[in-house]
């Protein structure tokens, strides 16, 4: 069964010091948006991909997608004052086709994050769809005990796509809305009002988040 594949793009640039939203900044001949599309695009067997924007963004988006799209196809919706929120805007514009069985799992993706490979998403996917939910990690490094104040081993940073079986996700998201929660992350949502396993999927430090200057010259070198 297909797929939905969620691109949360409305954020904005304050900690990367730009003036605009981060993920329109440029990189590699597209913006980070782009690439993170492009991404998306490539992953087989998806029925749908929605991308979360801010409010009054429609054009610059625009300008940034269009390139990217071919034939592929997105829906646009505006996403609220925070993460949750926006996760939120997609899962409503996805519930007629997850109450169908149209669509069995859904994944998750910071736009910010536009070094995922398709191959993850993939991964993230098929894992979530055997055992209900599935997140990259990587190890972190530099992370001291606190008692030893030496490395502290065991220690992963939890990343994006996260992919959650479809009706669960949905309905912990509906759950948290009529509690008034919001939660952090895609997962913390569906830990506090789902049953759902979640396994760990082994990924990258290349695969960054663009939340500083720095971020976004570091995906420039390793894009070459």
């Amino acid at each position: 069964m297909p797929s939905a594949l969620v691109v949360l793009a409305a954020g904005s640039g304050t900690r990367v010091g730009a003036g605009v939203n981060k993920v329109l900044l440029p990189l590699a001949g597209t913006t980070v948006l782009g690439l993170s599309l492009r991404a998306a695009l490539e992953v087989d067997d998806v029925r749908r991909i929605v991308l979360v924007i801010r409010p009054g963004e429609h054009d610059a988006v625009a300008e940034a997608v269009v390139p990217v799209l071919g034939t592929g196809e997105v829906l646009v919706v505006e996403g609220g004052a925070t993460r949750h929120a926006s996760e939120w805007a997609a899962l409503s514009a996805l519930r007629p086709e997850i109450e169908a069985g149209e669509v069995d799992v859904v994944a998750i993706h910071d736009g910010a994050r536009p070094l995922a490979s398709p191959e993850l998403y993939a991964t993230t996917i098929d894992v979530a769809r055997e055992v209900g939910g599935a997140i990259p990690v990587v190890a972190m490094s530099g992370v001291a005990d606190r008692a030893s104040l030496g490395p502290h081993t065991g220690v992963v940073g939890v990343q994006t796509p996260q992919a959650f079986r479809a009706a669960e996700l949905l309905a912990a998201h509906t759950a948290a809305q009529e509690d008034g929660f919001e939660a952090t992350d895609t997962a913390a949502c569906l830990a506090a009002y789902a049953d759902v396993r979640i396994a760990a999927v082994p990924s990258s430090p290349l695969n960054l988040k663009v939340t500083f200057a720095e971020d976004l010259a570091a995906a420039e070198s390793l894009l070459g």
